[in-house]
């Protein structure tokens, strides 16, 4: 591991993490969706409920055109295509029109920048999909968009969907339109008033995994918030790749010093594992200038229970710990600081408790360093 930085460590560490989260925010790139349907069906709410983001519900974004209705808000890992001042029907014309021109112009660009796939909301309750909405989705056909048709406001009660909503996929099925799968019924936001729950959204995001090029996928992951196993199993792919890194290295002297646990290899992790739960920047960045007291602490926590499990001839030689331990030490970083993710991810700004998030770190890092840590062994 490298040596100790020479400036102060919160400095240090709050220009590595933001170097090393660029980096990953560049290699997973930008999953970029199109949503359409008429007014009122839902669509901020939708769109809120599945990617946390203000974009839809503050409306702001950038025209493509000068003169366009097509508008792309864009945040981290999500670009969403939406339309302003225009109709379903009345305009679908002008729509298709800057889509078939948008589409043609990106295929010269990066996959980053171009439509992985398309939403269609209808309000099931309107129990009417009329004609001129079939059209629309076949002319998106005709772009080589997937095209994925969301019910929206779908009322449920003990797992069963309303009848009426039922009736309205049905319909919409004999339509044979070019669209992937069934249309998804979904609940987009819970209601106390009436008792209605949240539900649907992960069969949706499910059917959107399956239609999006493979290259964006990470991107997906990165971008939702509702498929926290989704995250945990990417996050954990690279807690395993920086294990190994570790293990190769060792040479860890002891006592730990304050910056011994922030080493690159381990800020790397931490600002990967950022990426990978969507936490925006300047979140994680504040979250993560907690770390160079709460490793710390941890570090020196994880020495007496690094002396109770390896004797001494054993995995310590001359105050030197091996690379098992060291790759123990930053996989328990990297599943602690997953940890403290998941909090932020579900908590929102809410989540921001140094104390509390500095007890889960601590917590969860010295619960993860036993189980990494092999069995006591014999020296030789």
């Amino acid at each position: 591991m490298s040596s100790e930085p020479t400036e102060p460590i919160d400095t240090w560490f709050e220009t590595q993490f933001r170097e090393k989260y660029q980096e990953h925010a560049d290699k997973l790139g930008r999953f970029n969706l199109a949503i359409f349907g008429k007014t009122g069906v839902g669509k901020s709410t939708l769109i809120n409920a599945v990617f946390g983001e203000d974009v839809a519900a503050t409306g702001i974004g950038r025209p493509v055109t000068m003169d366009s209705h097509l508008y792309l808000s864009s945040a981290d890992f999500l670009g969403i295509y939406d339309t302003r001042g225009v109709e379903i029907g009345d305009d679908s014309d002008t729509i298709i029109k800057a889509l078939e021109e948008l589409i043609h112009e990106n295929r010269k660009k990066p996959l980053s920048d171009q439509i992985h796939a398309a939403w269609y909301c209808v309000r099931a309750m309107d129990r009417r999909f009329e004609p001129t909405e079939a059209e629309f989705i076949r002319r998106l056909g005709e772009l080589d968009l997937p095209v994925i048709v969301v019910l929206t406001q779908v009322p449920a009660r003990d797992g069963q969907r309303h009848a009426h909503a039922i009736a309205m996929a049905d319909e919409i099925a004999k339509e044979n339109l070019p669209i992937e799968g069934e249309p998804i019924m979904l609940m987009a936001m819970a209601d106390e008033f009436t008792g209605q729950t949240q539900h649907g959204l992960e069969e949706l995001l499910d059917a959107t995994f399956r239609v999006v090029p493979e290259a964006v996928r990470d991107a997906l992951i990165a971008a939702q918030k509702i498929d926290l196993a989704r995250k945990r199993t990417k996050a954990t792919t690279a807690i395993g790749a920086a294990i190994g890194t570790a293990g190769g290295i060792g040479g860890i002297p002891i006592p730990f010093s304050d910056a011994l646990l922030l080493a690159p290899l381990q800020v790397g992790l931490i600002a990967s594992i950022s990426a990978i739960y969507g936490i925006k920047p300047d979140k994680a960045a504040m979250a993560a200038t907690l770390m160079p007291v709460i490793a710390t602490n941890a570090g020196k926590a994880a020495v007496v229970g690094l002396l109770k499990l390896i004797p001494v001839g054993g995995s310590i030689v001359g105050g030197i710990i091996s690379g098992v331990t060291a790759g123990a030490i930053t996989g328990a970083i990297g599943y602690a600081w997953a940890a403290v993710c998941e909090r932020l991810v579900e908590g929102g700004d809410e989540a921001l408790d140094g104390d509390a998030l500095g007890a889960l770190f601590n917590a969860e890092f010295l619960s993860q360093f036993t189980k990494l840590m092999p069995a006591k062994t014999t020296a030789k």
